[in-house]
């Protein structure tokens, strides 16, 4: 089923906007943020917290899940939703960051990219062609085209080769996805370009020349510093279609998602709440908190007096830093709890403002609370 994406509502003030997206196993309503499950659990916690979270799509990882635990196993459950027990939308990411992070063990060539598995050192190659193909064994509802994520910094010329080769890759990926798969999934385009203006508007014009059911912004966040990170994306932002979804990969922090929307994306992922859950910093809605601070050691509050979630219904800060400094495990899952709620939160108030046409000022508002002392 091809997804669809109707737009609900539109800032009068910014580029911010409200729409659904519907999928085969459900609909998405944005602007979103996607928990990250790399193997097929998001870490610490099962899929009814993330439910209990309000989380509406999950992301899994094809480079990890086709290492392990392959897809002869995946196939066996006829797919990762039955074989994790998620009964809802699950985007895959293509690999391309994975082969970029874990460069030492790759060699990229025009046909694809051959590595060497993190795991046991055994040799693969994925093509466009069997990237889609494994994400279709995976069956996921939007799959990533492979792509080539540009490191920062890096110049022109090697930029625009690698934006041009991504896009040479995205042809081949959606062909592939035309003839050889029965379209039950939908496959994205990415843009690339690095950060140069110039490429990102010419990968724009390329990507978004194809027809995908929607199109994500890749290479952002890759150690650029922050100001030139939102350069590119309200640049790139401003140039994609009205009508088709708009996936920033791998961003970022709440002010990074506020922002981003401000500028007209859709939907987000980052593994920033659930690592950040596991290293005991915690998102209020007063700014985040470092629960292993000697100052929570008797303090009787919860995390965060106006949050709803099973931790901070249930927990004080004192016992949350005691499971902390414990190393208990218990804490990676109370913690992940609260944070994927403060992100699902996060979102869900973003939405509201912006069918409601008070985005910029709820904007400020957030701000304001971020300026005080965490109570």
């Amino acid at each position: 089923m091809r997804l669809t994406y109707t737009k609900e509502a539109q800032s009068t003030e910014c580029r911010a906007r409200a729409a659904t997206i519907k999928t085969r196993r459900g609909e998405i309503k944005t602007p979103i943020f996607m928990p990250v499950g790399t193997v097929g659990s998001v870490k610490a916690v099962s899929v009814e917290d993330l439910e209990e979270a309000g989380a509406q799509i999950i992301l899994g990882n094809t480079y990890h899940l086709y290492l392990r635990p392959g897809t002869d196993v995946i196939d066996l459950f006829g797919g990762l939703h039955d074989f994790m027990n998620w009964k809802h939308p699950i985007l895959t990411d293509s690999g391309g960051f994975q082969f970029f992070s874990l460069a030492k063990l790759t060699k990229r060539t025009e046909e694809g990219v051959s590595f060497q598995s993190h795991i046991d050192g055994s040799r693969h190659v994925f093509t466009p062609e069997r990237c889609i193909e494994v994400q279709n064994h995976i069956d996921s509802d939007i799959m990533m085209c492979l792509d080539e994520c540009t490191p920062y910094p890096s110049d022109y010329k090697a930029t625009k080769e690698s934006m041009e080769l991504t896009t040479r890759w995205a042809r081949r990926c959606y062909d592939f996805w035309q003839q050889e798969t029965d379209l039950r999934n939908n496959a994205f385009g990415i843009v690339q370009g690095g950060m140069h203006k110039e490429l990102r508007t010419a990968s724009v014009e390329q990507i978004c020349g194809i027809d995908f059911p929607g199109y994500s912004i890749g290479g952002l966040s890759v150690g650029e510093p922050k100001e030139l990170m939102m350069e590119m994306g309200d640049h790139t932002l401003a140039l994609m279609p009205e009508e088709k979804p708009r996936y920033i990969m791998g961003v970022g922090t709440p002010s990074d998602i506020v922002e981003l929307v401000a500028m007209g994306a859709d939907m987000f992922d980052c593994v920033m709440p659930s690592r950040n859950a596991r290293n005991g910093k915690l998102f209020t809605s007063q700014g985040a908190l470092n629960i292993g601070n000697q100052r929570y050691r008797t303090d009787e509050k919860p995390l965060d007096p106006v949050c709803t979630c099973y931790t901070c219904r249930n927990y004080s800060r004192a016992y949350l830093r005691h499971l902390y400094k414990s190393k208990e495990l218990l804490s990676y899952r109370l913690n992940t709890i609260h944070n994927l709620h403060y992100y699902m939160n996060l979102v869900g108030e973003i939405r509201q403002a912006i069918l409601d046409d008070r985005f910029m000022d709820w904007r400020k508002g957030f701000y304001a609370a971020m300026e005080g002392d965490i109570i």
